[in-house]
């Protein structure tokens, strides 16, 4: 089973049956996906369960309950119960809920949205936003301006396709499409018409000044005294929003500075401004603004901090509070366009790239400002403590941290220490006890420290920890250096030639994390020392 989230909840049988039925909980939640993305949810497991009992049975008449129950508590919702039965032997209902073509909410006026893995009221004015935002059509689906897809810019089209072929998120069904089939898979065209996506994306120039949203981004640098002392923009439309990325990217000269740190009897360069922080930055400004509001993106750089500013609020369900946890895309079919040609990950995980790398490097975590019409991201220059980037790097070579724990362990690293519930405001939690997950393997490790109880628990890093670099590990080969890892993987492929990743990964070892296996293994096939038979489950490796 997957986790819960912005896409599946699970509920216990009892929750449907009997005398501890709740239909108006079940009915809430329901609402709540419709209105944003659709979802699952997967009735006869319990919330800490992967799994129903061994010996659950669906009454038969069930599912037609579910569907009379929550037609009679909602309005324009549906529902599509069946029943599965789990390896375990046990049966569940999964009650699959598509997105709304309008917008859903109870019989009585009452609405919810989901966001994270929480379905919440939506109330006053954001009923309206929620309306707004939830059009039975798209913007990115119309095809208001009538261009025929023909009339495509051949270079972007081809481009554009030819990326989209040659990605690993596309799965092989979609590939083997015709170009005029992919372009409707990705809901570029419609017909004979492109859409207005197809326009942002294919277009030709003055097919997307017509839009009048286009996106133009405003690159403004400031001195010490606030006075501009350069100034570029992108406002041609020339450039769809995938190459404006790479534009700005390429064509600010500061992005590219670099601090000189020492190390020891050598220096170490670190970006003023990294090169993934800037992109996710901009991605998230394209891809989550409001295409139906004019306004321009601005990138404000000052000696001490770069601001992105964009049109409109965040998405309905996203505050500057639960950021690095609510998953609410605005722009649904642009967001997957981006995922699949690999300038971002779909599941909300892009801002935590963003606080992830900052952290690593010694800076604090990015300010989120939100107003009414506008939201603007903060990044600072500055290196606050440059020994916690060695300190994080050291730590991860050891350790294989996972995203949370990097998080964590910067927070940390940058404070003489935290109390739990400072920790908790910090990562955005609700509760003290959702700290275990980020901090649980660095008590483990003597990573971080804690003294007190409850939630006057102090966390902090020993000072003489971040200054000494002295970690105290066991022997694992979950610390192998790269070059020794790709050594033992020509070596077990030479003597097992045609094998699967997992039967190189049984006979390497299992303490080693499967995707350190799969890197290693993609990099040795483009450096030519291996070479693959196959296609995704069933690919084989063997030397060349």
């Amino acid at each position: 089973m997957s986790q819960e989230g912005q896409l599946l909840d699970q509920k216990s049988l009892r929750a449907v049956t009997g005398k501890t039925a709740d239909w108006n909980e079940i009915a809430k939640d329901c609402i709540a996906f419709a209105n944003a993305t659709g979802g699952r949810l997967l009735i006869g497991i319990e919330d800490d369960q992967d799994q129903p009992p061994p010996g659950q049975r669906i009454s038969a008449d069930l599912s037609d309950t579910l569907r009379r129950k929550l037609a009679e508590r909602t309005v324009n919702v549906a529902v599509l119960p069946d029943v599965v039965t789990a390896p375990s032997g046990g049966q569940y209902i999964e009650l699959r809920i598509p997105r709304a073509l309008a917008v859903a909410s109870t019989t009585d006026g009452r609405y919810f949205l989901r966001v994270a893995d929480q379905s919440k009221p939506v109330t006053g004015d954001d009923v309206m936003r929620l309306a707004n935002e939830r059009s039975a059509l798209p913007w990115e689906t119309q095809t208001t301006l009538h261009i025929p897809r023909v009339e495509a810019d051949a270079a972007k089209r081809d481009k554009l396709l030819q990326a989209l072929r040659t990605s690993d998120r596309v799965k092989v069904s979609v590939k083997e499409k015709s170009d005029d089939e992919l372009l409707d898979h990705y809901q570029l065209a419609q017909g004979t018409a492109l859409t207005n996506l197809g326009v942002l994306c294919l277009g030709r120039q003055h097919h997307r000044a017509q839009l009048t949203t286009a996106p133009v981004i405003q690159f403004i640098k400031y001195d010490e005294h606030s006075q501009k002392v350069n100034k570029l923009v992108w406002d041609d439309h020339t450039q769809s929003p995938m190459e404006l990325i790479e534009a700005v990217w390429l064509e600010v000269p500061d992005f590219r500075e670099r601090y000189e740190l020492p190390d020891g009897l050598y220096r170490q360069n670190v970006p003023a401004f990294d090169e993934i922080v800037v992109r996710e930055l901009l991605v998230n400004a394209l891809v989550h603004r409001p295409y139906t509001q004019r306004g321009d993106i601005f990138l404000n750089l000052h000696p001490d901090r770069l601001e992105v500013v964009n049109p409109g609020p965040l998405p309905l369900g996203v505050t500057p509070q639960n950021v690095l946890h609510a998953t609410v895309r605005r722009n649904e079919h642009l967001a997957r366009l981006f995922h699949d040609l690999k300038l971002m990950e779909r599941e909300g995980s892009g801002f935590d790239k963003i606080f992830e790398v900052l952290l690593s490097q010694g800076r604090p975590a990015p300010e989120l400002i939100e107003t009414h019409d506008r939201v603007q991201v903060t990044v600072r220059r500055r290196i606050l403590k440059p020994e916690v980037i060695d300190f994080i790097a050291k730590a991860d070579q050891t350790y294989q941290l996972t995203q949370r724990e990097r998080i964590a362990l910067g927070i940390l690293a940058q404070h003489d220490a935290m109390t739990a519930r400072e920790l908790a405001a910090v990562l955005e939690l609700s509760l003290v006890d959702a700290l275990q997950p980020w901090i649980k393997r660095l008590l483990e490790w003597n990573l971080i420290q804690s003294a007190g109880r409850t939630q006057a628990t102090r966390y902090f890093v020993d000072p003489g920890l971040l200054r000494t670099l002295n970690f105290v590990g066991g022997t694992t080969l979950k610390r192998i250096e790269p070059h020794r890892l790709f050594a033992l993987i020509v070596e077990d492929v030479g003597r097992y030639p045609r094998s699967k990743i997992g039967d190189i990964h049984q006979r390497i070892g299992l303490e080693i994390p499967r995707s350190r296996i799969r890197r290693g293994i993609e990099q040795l096939v483009k450096d030519g020392k291996l070479q693959s038979e196959g296609v995704r489950s069933g690919t084989r490796y063997r030397l060349p």
